[in-house]
């Protein structure tokens, strides 16, 4: 019986880690690339420089270096380094906010089968994203696109499960608000007690 690639996936990354406790810089290197390109997709969705997501990732990695002796395996390998890559970005946002342009995760190169319809879609979606608080706007992408549980956005975030939960449906609740009157349906809709 051979074991799920999942598996075998996490067990590499915790031999990995283990390894770069040990100040393997080798260990380090291959888990770097196994988890660029995810990571580049979850912050390029946050600011539109380059050369701040690979500046982020780089802070991650140097924080995995630097206390990977520390980790207790208490939650995934992958959880923890997402979890550094948030606070990152957080602090990068936070610090650089008049100077970055945040974007949001619905830009896609995918085409539908109507491309003209599909980015109109995307750009309320963009916009309506816009308006969120930077802490709503995680939460939805680590729930919807990276597909993480509460209970590993909680880890990550470093709040309780209640706070992920709140932030998702104060998000939803927004967007539901934002979306309609971006396309321009606003007039349309029933009035609701809020």
């Amino acid at each position: 019986m051979s074991v799920p690639a999942k598996d075998s996936s996490k067990e590499r990354d915790s031999e990995l880690l283990i390894a770069i406790a040990g100040g393997s810089r080798q260990a380090l290197g291959d888990l770097y690339l196994g988890y660029h390109r995810r990571l580049v997709r979850f912050l390029s969705r946050f600011t539109s420089s380059y050369e701040n997501t690979e500046e982020i990732i780089n802070d991650t990695f140097l924080v995995v270096w630097q206390t990977a002796k520390d980790f207790r395996f208490e939650s995934q390998v992958s959880t923890w380094i997402v979890s550094i890559a948030y606070r990152t970005l957080t602090k990068s946002l936070r610090s650089q906010k008049n100077h970055l342009q945040v974007q949001s995760w619905g830009q896609s190169t995918e085409q539908s089968v109507d491309p003209t319809l599909n980015a109109e879609v995307q750009d309320w979606l963009t916009q309506g994203l816009s308006q969120l608080p930077v802490e709503q706007r995680l939460t939805l992408e680590l729930a919807f696109h990276m597909g993480h549980s509460l209970h590993e956005i909680a880890s990550i975030t470093d709040c309780p499960v209640s706070t992920v939960k709140a932030r998702l449906f104060h998000a939803r609740a927004k967007l539901r608000h934002f979306l309609p009157a971006l396309g321009g349906d606003a007039a349309g809709l029933p009035a609701r007690d809020e």
